[in-house]
């Protein structure tokens, strides 16, 4: 098993920045990338950005917010962040740390982000 702990969602005003961070703890061995996903009230779960923690480190991501976030892992200290910049008030949502070995196997319990003025 793998725990996911999250931190650092909020409310942040259009435009602004937020880092999320993701720890994880457990059965490291079983999981070879990490990532994050989004839920927005009324909408199914979506994919935002995922990082291998093989040595390649490929990241992946969304086309909404490519440009804006950036993905970036410390496999030394198992964990995960998000880099939220230029947020936009559809980036309102539950936020999940996910994990796996191939397909997501372990989530986060969510953290919220607001980008509200």
């Amino acid at each position: 098993q793998v725990q996911l702990v999250e931190s650092g969602g909020g409310l942040v005003q259009p435009g602004g920045s937020l880092r999320l961070s993701c720890a994880a703890s457990g059965s490291i061995f079983s999981i070879n990338f990490m990532g994050w996903y989004r839920q927005a009230p009324g909408k199914e779960r979506e994919l935002v950005a995922t990082i291998s923690r093989t040595g390649n480190t490929n990241t992946n991501y969304a086309g909404s917010v490519k440009g804006r976030f950036a993905i970036s892992t410390d496999n030394a200290k198992n964990t995960v962040y998000l880099q939220m910049n230029s947020l936009k008030p559809e980036d309102t949502a539950v936020y999940y740390c996910a994990a796996g070995w191939g397909s997501v196997n372990y989530w986060g319990q969510g953290t919220q982000v607001t980008v509200s003025s």
